[in-house]
Order: structure tokens, then C-alpha cells, then sequence
């Protein structure tokens, strides 16, 4: 039985209410109808006399104090904000403008609702530790009130053997602030050619672009424009769609004394403004050494897109688009380094079945060749990945998820040829984790999902998502796994890519 690999253990990772960032608030913006009372609430701060300031302000740090990172940068941030409605900005006092401040605030529990679909990295920071041990990088979705996803963090250490240990997540979070970025012309193009926009104002901007520039650079060329140009009818139109493609990609960093747990990065364009679900993240390695890449699909309430994280450190990312066809849909998942010279993903564009997408020399995914599609009980309704591909001596390991009668998902895993992975090779028969009579009840019932796992000491490490209640961990003998494994029943794969 498949289903005897999988060894859960008893450590769980639960959501907790407790973990909260400090988020604008502007009565009124939230109603059915927005009709802003923010003026009306900073003439009442403003009026209030400095004994009742000074006591409000001061009630509101004993509260608030412990539990968030430089509250009075916050409050100073937030009135800025909104200092313009301000009868008379210059004449409030310092205490009363981190007042208003306070009263344009409001705490967001991050994880209040749901916490689930994990991946599993090496950890950048190795050191202190005992022979056989690993120390890694666990990425979270993080779900709060309205169904908010961000993406979160926890660090563990695996080892030696079968052990164990997260480590804790205590201390107030910090949200990642935006810092300048290099924009590249690469994925501008890749990312105008996919809106079909190619004009002559396009075209100019394009050519005096570099290969990477600053925002002052492109704000430099954009203001360049010759005028014949710029009197076009379509000129406009065509300079707002360059600002906002070229607004897709940006940047935020950390503090650096910050602890990985205490990161959070948040939705940061209107793209993501529903939620930044499901990150997939990789350690990718190349010429220049290693580097964290992560997938994961931006939701703006309507419309979901796929996007790309990369950090060195996990302390600084860089955030951006990814374009061509291959990446149209949910569930993108890098492999770990090149193959043959290409760059590989795993990718489900039609919403039901595994393919394999390769990166053009334009930086777009090309269409991807099916490797597994619907065929067992247990995965009728669609396939999935459940992360990056593992590399191991028989293959490229491809744990996958599988949804079957009322919903209920299962893990299982494929094995494709380590130079042709448009090859499946293997496919284990069965399952090889399903949600057991504790893990299926929860926020959303019958769901185990993972985002990735990890290969250390000869085990799979996979840390799994349990009916968005909790999230799990299980170990399985990778020698086991592959040796459970049968050859496909039909051909997998096709041209090459």
C-alpha cells in the first residue's frame, strides 16, 4: 500500500491570531458605498485638549507597544497619509498628529483564519548546528479576515534522523518596505508584447531603455518623448500602459535584524491586492551561485496572475511578472537548476493537467508539453503540482495533488527522466497522503496540499497543508518511494521543449 510510505509526525504548525501587523484605516473607505470620513475624524483628534492627547497617546502604546515593531514610525507614517485633511497640518502638535496617526491605524491578524500549503527550502543560515542536521526555510500562506492571503515564514531544523524542531514565532512581525529596484527591459517587452501594445511610443521608450535601469531613468525617458510622438491620439494610452507594466515589478527588504518568522511580505500592487497565494520557492542554482526563486499566484479579487520572487537572502525580493503562455494559470513550480540549458517549470494551464513549460530567449514560458493527466480515482476532477521538481539519482521526483469525489485532495507523486524531463518514467499507483479522519476537518474540509518539500539524509521531508487548519509534516524513505513506483500505463510526454 502506497499510502504506508508516508510517516506523519506529530508536530503541527497551527494558525495563530496573536500574529498581527499594523495596516491603514480610513472609515469609510470600507463601506458598500465609500464616502471617506477622514476629515471629520482628524478635526475631532485636532480639537482635543493636550491633557486628553497625551493620556489617549499614551494608553494606546501601553496597549500596543510590545506587539508591533516601531509603532511611532507607523503612526507617523499614517498621518502623512493623510495630513491633507488637515484643516491646519502646521499648527497640530507632534503628540497630536501621532494621534491622528493611531486613529488611521488598526491591527490584521495575518494567519486569524487560515494557515496552509507550505514549501520547504535549505535555510541561507547553517551555522550552530549538530552533525546530520539541516536547518531550513518554511514559506506559509497565511490567511486573514476576508480571505487576505500573505505569504509568511517559519525556520526548522531537520535531523539528525528523523527529528524534527521548528523554531519559534514569536515577537512582533514587520511588513517588507519597498526599496529601489532594478527594472529589467527584458520582462517589459515580454510583458507589452502579451498586452499587444507596439507603437511608436513604445517602440522609442524601448530603444533608449537599458538592459536594467531606475525608475528616474524611466521616468527620464518617458519625459524625453518627442513632442510628434506625444501629440499622437493613442500616445497617452500607450505611456499609462508602460507605467503600469513597468509598475508590475518592484522590490521590498527587511530590517536586518529581523528574524525570518517575523517576516511578512504583503500584497504591494493592485495586481496581488486580493492576495499573494501558494508560493512556491526553490533554491536555484547556476553559474552565479544560489538564489531563492518562488512562484505564486497574485489574485486581485477577479483575475489571477502568476508572479516570480528572487532573493539571495530571503531578507530582500525582488518581485515580477512572469509572461508567455506557460504560465496562465495556477500552480507554477520551477525546477531547481537547468536542464540541457533550459530553464524548466512545472505548470497546470489548462486547470486539470500537469505540463512542462521552457523559458524563451524572450523571457516568456512557452506552451507546455502534457506529462500527466487526470486518470485515477483518486484525481479525476484535476492533477497539480505540489512544488518544485526534487532531484534525485533515478529521476526528477514530482510530488503532485489530486482531487477526487466531494473535493478531497490527495497527494501522490511522478517521476520524471533527469536529462528529458518531458519523460515520465514512473508514477506511483496510488496515493501517498490523504487526509486522515483529523485532517479533514477544518477551514477548507478533505484538502492536504503541499508547495514544496525537500531531500535530506535519503528522506523526503514534506511539510503539507491540512484542510487549511493546520499544516503537517511527514517523512518518506526516498529509496521507498521510487522503488514503489510502476511504469506509467500509457505513454507520457511528447515533443520536446
Amino acid at each position: 500500500m502506497t499510502g504506508n510510505l508516508a510517516v506523519r509526525h506529530d508536530l503541527t504548525l497551527s494558525p495563530d491570531p496573536r500574529r498581527v501587523i499594523v495596516k491603514l484605516f480610513v472609515p469609510g473607505e470600507d463601506d458598500a458605498v465609500a464616502h471617506s470620513r477622514a476629515q471629520a475624524l482628524v478635526d475631532r483628534v485636532a480639537h482635543l485638549d493636550e491633557e486628553g492627547t497625551g493620556r489617549l497617546l499614551r494608553d494606546t502604546f501601553r496597549r500596543f507597544g510590545d506587539r508591533h515593531r516601531d509603532l511611532v514610525g507607523t503612526f507617523h507614517h499614517h498621518y502623512d497619509l493623510v495630513r491633507h485633511r488637515a484643516a491646519r497640518p502646521r499648527d497640530l502638535a507632534p503628540t497630536t498628529r501621532l494621534l491622528v496617526g493611531a486613529y488611521f491605524s488598526h491591527e490584521y491578524a495575518v494567519e486569524a483564519a487560515a494557515l496552509c500549503n507550505p514549501s520547504m527550502v535549505v535555510h541561507p543560515d547553517q551555522a550552530d548546528l549538530e552533525p546530520g542536521q539541516l536547518r531550513v526555510a518554511i514559506s506559509l500562506r497565511q490567511i486573514g479576515e476576508g480571505h487576505l492571503s500573505s505569504i509568511g515564514f517559519a525556520s526548522a531544523v531537520l535531523g539528525p534522523g528523523r527529528r524534527l524542531a521548528v523554531t519559534g514565532r514569536s515577537g512582533p512581525l514587520v511588513v517588507g518596505q519597498r526599496t529601489a529596484v532594478r527594472h529589467r527591459r527584458d520582462l517589459l517587452i515580454a510583458g507589452l508584447a502579451e498586452d499587444d501594445c507596439d507603437d511608436e511610443v513604445s517602440a522609442t521608450v524601448l530603444d533608449a531603455l537599458p538592459e536594467r535601469y531606475d525608475e528616474a531613468t524611466f521616468e527620464q525617458i518617458i519625459a524625453g518623448l518627442p513632442p510628434d510622438l506625444l501629440s499622437r491620439s493613442t500616445a497617452s494610452g500607450t505611456v499609462e500602459q508602460l507605467r503600469r507594466a513597468n509598475a508590475a515589478s518592484y522590490a521590498v527588504a527587511f530590517p536586518a535584524d529581523s528574524r525570518l518568522h517575523q517576516r511578512v511580505l504583503w500584497p504591494g500592487i493592485p495586481a496581488e491586492s486580493n492576495g499573494m497565494e501558494d508560493a512556491r520557492f526553490v533554491r536555484f542554482v547556476d553559474d552565479s551561485g544560489p538564489v531563492y526563486r518562488a512562484t505564486y499566484t497574485a489574485y486581485d479579487g477577479r483575475r489571477v496572475a502568476t508572479r516570480a520572487l528572487a532573493s539571495r537572502d530571503l531578507r530582500r525580493f525582488e518581485v515580477t511578472p512572469m509572461r508567455g503562455p506557460g504560465v496562465r494559470n495556477k500552480g507554477v513550480a520551477l525546477f531547481p537548476r537547468a536542464v540541457g540549458g533550459r530553464q524548466l517549470a512545472l505548470c497546470r494551464t489548462d486547470g486539470e493537467t500537469i505540463g512542462l513549460s521552457c523559458l524563451d530567449d524572450d523571457n516568456r514560458w512557452q506552451t507546455p508539453v502534457r506529462l500527466h493527466a487526470p486518470r485515477h480515482s483518486w484525481e479525476l476532477i484535476q492533477v497539480g503540482n505540489c512544488g518544485s521538481p526534487l532531484e534525485t539519482d533515478a529521476g526528477w521526483l514530482v510530488l503532485t495533488h489530486g482531487v477526487g469525489p466531494m473535493r478531497r485532495y490527495a497527494i501522490g507523486a511522478i517521476l520524471l527522466d533527469l536529462h528529458r524531463p518531458e519523460q515520465v518514467i514512473a508514477e506511483l499507483p496510488g496515493a501517498l497522503l490523504a487526509p486522515d479522519p483529523v485532517e479533514r476537518d477544518g477551514y477548507v474540509p478533505n484538502v492536504l496540499y503541499s508547495c514544496g518539500g525537500l531531500v535530506h539524509a535519503d528522506e523526503l521531508w514534506l511539510p503539507y497543508g491540512a484542510s487549511d487548519a493546520r499544516v503537517g509534516f511527514a517523512t518518506v524513505p526516498v529509496a521507498a518511494l521510487v522503488a514503489a513506483m510502476v511504469e506509467p500505463a500509457s505513454p507520457r510526454g511528447g515533443r520536446q521543449v
